[in-house]
């Protein structure tokens, strides 16, 4: 697959032979980011399928995953590069045993320390400067919004220039830019500077029908009329304020527990049993239990008929 993908129904087509299941609006979304060579940033709640999306664009176009994992007091030096130090000290105390022999200068031996041989590629410089596939990479900087602002603004400057410098070697600028998606639960706002540099969509959780075609796809073995009160289960604990909302893979994980006790359709005493499956915060299972299982089973039974 190249950038010159041909519409968004390929986008979609190919997202769903990759195992997932993405709305006109997210396909939208990725066929222009390709199309245009845009970062794609995606927000929304946790669990609604962000990273994923990164994932299976590597899926499909052959290029090489790279991630960045964001969180507080992260800074550029992480992510760029750095010197192998050991193997340098290493080589200059071999080149040093070598050189006192021959008469080498101790300066021509420690210029020999500052190449790409010792270089460390982070994350940003191997997107910028692959060294593997002809495919771009596919960078995923996850969860944004956990980073300073300090990190951000570097950011913004390598997104707007798709170059950096190694003050020893010179600058590496991108023949092709790599694929970019940018996620971010919203935890913080993120600069409207950096907004501009991207395509924005907020993925939000899948309707009903989608949501059941998903468990479908991902559980084959979770018999159809388990998966839809499931789903309709997950639909109505959405609906209810929680601290931590189930998302996607939830779903998928209480199906596949359900299927895996036997199950082929909600009961009461399991859905209770198994609360720990889709709810992973004790104050959000008390509120459930507090509200009844039962009337949320009895509405999963018949929202899934």
């Amino acid at each position: 697959m190249s950038r010159g993908v041909a519409d968004v129904a390929e986008v979609e087509r190919a997202f769903a032979e990759h195992g997932y299941l993405v709305d006109e609006g997210l396909a939208t979304a990725v066929f222009l980011a390709l199309r245009l060579q845009r970062p794609l940033l995606l927000e929304g709640e946790a669990g609604v399928g962000k990273t994923e999306v990164a994932k299976t664009l590597a899926r499909w176009t052959g290029g090489e995953l790279i991630r960045i994992q964001c969180y507080e007091g992260l800074d550029a030096a992480q992510t760029v590069y750095e010197w192998d130090h050991a193997r340098q000290l290493l080589h200059l105390r071999a080149a040093e045993a070598a050189g006192a022999a021959s008469g080498q200068s101790a300066d021509v031996l420690e210029g020999e320390l500052y190449t790409e041989r010792f270089l460390v590629r982070r994350p940003l410089l191997q997107a910028i400067a692959p060294t593997g596939s002809a495919a771009p990479p596919v960078l995923l900087i996850d969860e944004l919004d956990r980073a300073d602002d300090e990190f951000e603004a570097f950011l913004l400057e390598v997104l707007a220039e798709w170059s950096i410098t190694v003050p020893e070697l010179g600058t590496f600028r991108a023949e092709q830019p790599p694929v970019v998606v940018i996620t971010s639960n919203r935890t913080r706002d993120l600069h409207d500077a950096l907004k501009r540099r991207c395509l924005y969509h907020w993925v939000e959780h899948p309707d009903f029908d989608r949501e059941v075609a998903i468990v479908r796809l991902r559980a084959p073995e979770v018999p159809e009329r388990l998966a839809r009160q499931v789903a309709a289960a997950v639909e109505g604990l959405r609906a209810e304020g929680l601290y931590k909302p189930p998302g996607v893979a939830e779903t998928i994980d209480w199906a596949e527990a359900l299927a895996t006790l036997g199950r082929a359709t909600l009961d009461e005493s399991t859905v209770a049993a198994t609360l720990g499956t889709v709810l992973k915060y004790r104050e959000d299972q008390e509120r459930v239990r507090s509200k009844g299982v039962g009337a949320l089973v009895q509405a999963a039974v018949l929202r899934g008929m």
